[in-house]
């Protein structure tokens, strides 16, 4: 199997244009085209890990932290890095990273883990913003059905919790073909008019293009009008966190223990507890700390999440309670999460979680 068809599978779940500014995902070593039969799956790439897949023959590694983060000027070996590089490119193993743009998807790191918490009613806690367009198309009015069941079909017209979304006008269209053309209506120097529809639908920016295709490709005309405009609102299948409510109120104490079980994780740093029953639960696996507030005003009661400096505990006490459970335990279902994608995606392609444990912090 190609690299490029398990990216696309990848980017099907999590497009590039999810990734953070600061972020470094996509295809880091190796070409796209490249033969591959095996992949190794892992959060962290290390030099252990590397060993396991040149021993187990994988042509591909995927993991969760991108290698490269930073411009390098040499490579010489002389960090970790530039040793990864070295050995990657002499096995002849292709590296892949699905980071930020896995964490802002809808179906992605933070829905696994408020899966594995038993959060229900989830949806997103900081929806992307600036990430909706608005596609209009005109086409005949018996073509009404086959071109927007195109745009649909590809991505377009999700609002929330309903798709196939569209508003329509009738109208009338009018074109003159000229030399060189091949009308699908209308005759070459004269002036025609149509009875058409205008068909109005949202899509999310990083479907436009396959929604444009698509569209294109199901349009009866030679030339196709139409427009795309920006939309401010917010995309609300897509964004950073998750914010969902647990089965039963409990008292925080209850919830927090079976983080702790769930997690594996021996230790919990947190706020103090909020005296109440708790309910709603906000999460974000990994670095999380730039959505406490965010968390505070949709009404949650704790925020969990990992990486929170020493003065954050200090926001929101006896109003919501802040945990950090740690980077590597709130994403270590991410391993999961990337084979059950490829695999049922791809259920004959050999798939391996790595067995590495690439935890860095250790508790004694």
């Amino acid at each position: 199997m190609k690299v490029s068809e398990i990216s696309r599978a990848l980017e099907e779940i999590a497009p590039l244009n999810l990734q953070e500014p600061y972020d470094n995902s996509g295809l880091l070593i190796g070409e796209s085209d490249r033969e591959v039969r095996k992949a190794l799956i892992t959060l962290d790439l290390t030099e252990e890990v590397m060993e396991e897949a040149v021993r187990e023959e994988c042509g591909l590694i995927i993991a969760h932290h991108p290698m490269i983060f930073k411009g390098i000027k040499r490579i010489t070996g002389a960090n970790l890095t530039e040793r990864l590089i070295v050995q990657a490119i002499q096995n002849n193993i292709a590296v892949y990273a699905i980071h930020t743009n896995l964490d802002n998807a809808a179906q992605g790191v933070n829905k696994m883990l408020a899966e594995k918490l038993g959060l229900q009613n989830t949806r997103v806690l900081q929806q992307a913003k600036s990430a909706l367009r608005k596609l209009v198309v005109f086409c005949p009015v018996a073509h009404l059905a086959p071109v927007r069941s195109a745009m649909f079909a590809a991505g377009a017209g999700q609002i929330g919790n309903y798709s196939d979304c569209s508003f329509n006008i009738s109208g009338t269209g009018s074109f003159k073909a000229l030399a060189g053309s091949d009308p699908f209506v209308g005759e070459q120097g004269k002036l025609h008019e149509e009875d058409e529809i205008r068909i109005e639908t949202v899509v999310p920016d990083y479907r436009l293009p396959g929604v444009v295709g698509a569209m294109i490709a199901a349009h009866p005309y030679e030339e196709v009008a139409y427009d795309v405009y920006p939309l401010s609102n917010s995309d609300p299948t897509s964004g950073a966190g998750m914010i969902g409510e647990v089965k039963n109120n409990q008292n925080a104490t209850d919830f927090l223990t079976r983080v702790k079980q769930v997690l594996g994780t021996p230790f919990l740093r947190h706020s103090p507890l909020i005296n109440q029953k708790v309910k709603k639960i906000a999460i974000c696996g990994g670095s999380g700390s730039f959505l406490i507030h965010v968390a505070a005003r949709a009404g949650a009661d704790i925020f969990l999440s990992a990486d929170i400096k020493y003065h954050d505990f200090f926001e929101y006490r006896g109003k919501m309670t802040i945990v950090d459970a740690g980077h590597f335990e709130t994403e270590q279902f991410t391993k999961e999460l990337l084979f059950d994608i490829l695999k049922e995606k791809f259920p004959n392609f050999a798939l391996r979680i790595s067995g590495v444990d690439t935890n860095p912090v250790s508790f004694l």
